[in-house]
């Protein structure tokens, strides 16, 4: 196996990393889940083939056109998010608060005449938002007797040549790496574990992320006969991310010849804004039965990454005076775009009689042909996509949620979803930690409605585990392997829809 492919591999491990266009992009970007409103958020969103609710529109577009009278709706919503890490036997807990806006809508019923109650019954039209994902995390790990240290990896990455202004050259300006007469790039993290009194040192990384992507949509449905119903909508997706990482490395028994600690930040945005087209069908052979399937074209994004890595050390001498050194890289700042894999929904609803409803969706995406294309430098991305191809799979995520009505006002709700892991078992021949992490949601509520008016409020609470290494691992056996931080992250979310017929 070449270098190249080495590399690869320990990105896979290591979707936090990379400051280049990559898999990671693709897969942050085309693995969003609708979060809109409460009713649907209850009930797992699983809405294709329901309609009447915001959220189904980002679904199935048919849905707009089971509205049989307008509607205005919003949906704040408060997060909490809880991380906790485990690495080289040390466990640290980190929470994250955030309120946001998971979904507003408008939905104007256009009936084709007085009392039609056949042929083109109506058409609706719906313009609004749902949020599609929340980034916004926090979460440190860190282990007091580590072996293996960054610095390994820039000064392999000297020796073999691959020298870097946002990575090597900041660590030879702020006295991490040195050089032998004969060229050879070594660290003094190298020369510590030459000697027998050094027994590891301590590392610390933080995690700290935000932004939004959000679904803009213009839609219109038509109702023929109250039995077959058809949809269009435009998408308009806005993205925001921010990452900033601090990798923290530190001398505490005093077993590195010359190092005290080192601090590698890293700064990360994304901007970005793309479109999309659904299209759907909703139709129910009997009343109690309804049957929708959609499609979903391919998101193009336009994305703008703005990067930059900096160094602050601090290094002892041997006339024991300590020097502090500070070194920022150039600032970067780069067009591409990203195609995200197109979506097939199929969606089964069965309703029973006035007392409740039962329904389901399966979603397939295949994330191994997201594309990157048409970076700013005039780069075509060809090796990154065969990367994508390699390391992703298809999958085939599945929604389920049930309403039971208490009384003509008062319902009850709850749902589950599941969305599988979209890593491969194996990549370039190797196996991939992540492959077997999926993505679960339990969820539970209740709404009020009036006539003109109701009111739903859901509970969402939903979990994952991923598996990364703090830096990459180096190619060759002449320095340690890094270990693994295991990250669990558990979300907690509250959502309130208030919404108006008229």
């Amino acid at each position: 196996m070449n270098k190249n492919f080495l590399i690869i591999l320990l990105v896979i491990l290591l979707p936090t990393w990379a400051g280049a266009q990559n898999f990671e992009d693709a897969y942050r970007y085309s693995s969003g889940k609708i979060e809109g409103s409460a009713r649907s958020g209850a009930m797992g969103n699983a809405f294709g083939a329901l309609g009447n609710d915001f959220t189904g529109v980002g679904i199935n577009p048919a849905g707009l056109g089971i509205y049989r009278t307008s509607e205005f709706s919003l949906t704040p919503g408060f997060n909490m998010t809880e991380i906790n890490s485990s690495y080289i036997g040390n466990t640290m807990q980190e929470n994250n608060y955030k309120p946001g806006m998971g979904n507003l809508g408008y939905v104007a019923v256009l009936n084709s005449g007085k009392n039609n109650q056949s042929g083109l019954v109506s058409v609706n039209l719906g313009i609004g938002y749902n949020r599609l994902k929340d980034f916004n995390s926090y979460a440190i790990t860190q282990a007091f007797d580590a072996k293996s240290s960054f610095l390994d990896h820039m000064a392999e990455n000297a020796n073999y040549g691959e020298w870097s202004e946002y990575y090597e050259d900041l660590a030879w300006e702020t006295y991490l790496l040195d050089k032998t007469d004969e060229g050879y790039y070594f660290s003094d993290m190298e020369t510590a574990r030459g000697s027998s009194q050094y027994k590891g040192h301590y590392q610390r990384k933080s995690f700290d992320r935000a932004g939004t992507m959000d679904e803009y949509t213009l839609g219109v449905g038509f109702n023929f006969n109250h039995r077959f119903y058809l949809g269009a909508s435009l998408g308009v997706v806005d993205l925001y991310y921010k990452e900033f990482t601090t990798l923290t490395e530190k001398d505490l028994d005093g077993t590195i010849p010359y190092l005290n600690d080192f601090e590698f930040n890293q700064s990360l945005r994304t901007y970005g804004t793309g479109y999309n087209f659904k299209i759907g069908a909703i139709f129910k052979p009997i009343n109690s039965l309804r049957i929708g399937a959609s499609l979903a074209t391919p998101t193009v994004l336009g994305l703008n990454d703005k990067f930059e890595t900096g160094i602050n050390s601090s290094v002892t001498w041997d006339d024991n005076s300590t020097e502090r050194f500070k070194k920022e890289s150039p600032f970067s700042d780069y067009d591409y775009e990203l195609v995200t894999p197109f979506k097939a929904t199929l969606s089964g609803a069965l309703v029973v009689g006035k007392k409740g409803l039962v329904s389901a969706d399966i979603e397939y995406v295949d994330h191994s042909v997201a594309k990157l294309r048409k970076g700013g430098d005039g780069y075509d991305f060809a090796d990154q996509n065969q990367d994508i191809n390699e390391i992703f799979k298809a999958v085939t995520n599945f929604r389920v949620g049930g309403e039971y009505r208490l009384t003509d006002a008062f319902s009850l709700r709850a749902g589950y979803e599941l969305y599988p892991s979209a890593f491969n078992t194996s990549a370039f021949g190797k196996d991939q930690f992540n492959a077997k992490e999926d993505y679960q949601v339990c969820s539970v509520g209740f709404g009020y409605s009036t006539g003109s008016f109701f009111v739903d409020i859901a509970y969402r609470n939903s979990g994952y585990t991923q598996f990364n290494k703090l830096y990459p691992a180096p190619l060759t056996s002449d320095y340690p392997e890094p270990q693994f931080a295991q990250f669990d992250q558990n979300t907690h979310k509250v959502l309130f829809t208030l919404g108006f017929r008229f």
